[in-house]
């Protein structure tokens, strides 16, 4: 069993209930949740002030080894904020010397790229405490490559893509889409060579979509990539104004435009069905025409 440890560094939680129902389904199961006070702390619309939030992190470089694994309350804006403040030299030197498994998406995903980005260190994009370990019922596909990308140094996702024949390797990161684009011209950006991209979103048209890929491809982020994988954009609904341009058209805008394959279908993101993935660590990408698999390894797992 494992030792979870909540951090709060983005929005206020106002799902309570979830969130208390995340903690008891991991402590039912045989785990131990620490730091549940950072669960009901608030401070106008974020999860405390910036200075608790920001402790939140820079506290984790000093957390008992018993500590297995670090997962936010939930995202929402508030991660932005914090980014100049955190010691990163204290939490990179920790990382390499009793890495804890620090999982999380969505705003979280500026953090996770700044850790990346000064030190290579690797996290994982997965699962938090309410939005989905606070669900109703627990997707069993979410819990099961929760815990496969957290214990098997080897791993291998499988599902059902679109986009063109292909075989590439090279470092797998990423994560939110709107995040990514946030960090263009920061000191947190990755700047990876090489890289298989994977990006997810929620609540943002195709249009917006196309419009973030098309900022990271002027940007010269794209030619650098070997691949980009689409995953989950919920709520990307066209309307009748788009006259039928939807997430699909412009998937094929794209795949027209890159010099890259765009390879999509792969459930991550704000569903309740996401896989984990260890951005950072090193991926061997394959797709026939229907089926894609992604095989990952060379990050830290479960003692």
């Amino acid at each position: 069993m494992s030792v979870f440890h909540l951090i709060a560094p983005s929005g206020y939680c106002l799902q309570q209930q979830a969130a208390q129902r995340g903690v008891a389904r991991l402590e039912a199961e045989g785990h131990q949740v620490e730091h549940q006070t950072a669960i009901a702390r608030r401070h106008q619309r974020f999860a405390g002030t910036d200075a608790e939030r920001l402790a939140d992190l820079n506290a984790l470089a000093t957390l008992p080894c018993a500590v297995d694994i670090v997962m936010p309350v939930r995202g929402g804006y508030g991660m932005s904020r914090l980014l100049d403040g955190v010691d990163y030299d204290a939490l990179l030197a920790r990382q390499a010397a009793d890495p804890l498994l620090i999982c999380g998406h969505s705003d979280f995903t500026a953090f996770q790229l700044a850790l990346l980005a000064k030190g290579n260190a690797i996290t994982f994009s997965g699962p938090m405490l309410a939005g989905n370990f606070g669900a109703e019922t627990l997707d069993a596909f979410t819990r099961h490559h929760f815990w496969l990308a957290l214990r098997e140094p080897t791993f291998t996702l499988a599902w059902q893509g679109s986009g063109p024949a292909c075989t590439v390797s090279g470092q797998v990161w990423g994560g939110n889409l709107a995040m990514i684009a946030s960090l263009m011209g920061t000191p947190w950006m990755p700047a990876i060579d090489g890289g298989i991209l994977v990006v997810e979103d929620i609540n943002e048209h195709p249009f917006r979509v196309e419009r973030m890929l098309l900022q990271l491809f002027y940007a010269g982020v794209l030619d650098k990539q070997r691949a980009l994988v689409l995953g989950s954009f919920s709520g990307s609904s066209p309307n009748d104004y788009d006259a039928g341009y939807d997430f699909n058209e412009m998937c094929a805008g794209l795949r027209a435009r890159l010099p890259i394959p765009v390879i999509s279908g792969l459930a991550f993101g704000h569903e309740p069905q996401t896989v984990t993935l260890p951005l950072g660590a090193q991926g061997r990408l394959a797709h026939d025409g229907e089926q894609t698999t992604l095989t990952l390894t060379g990050h830290p797992v479960l003692r």
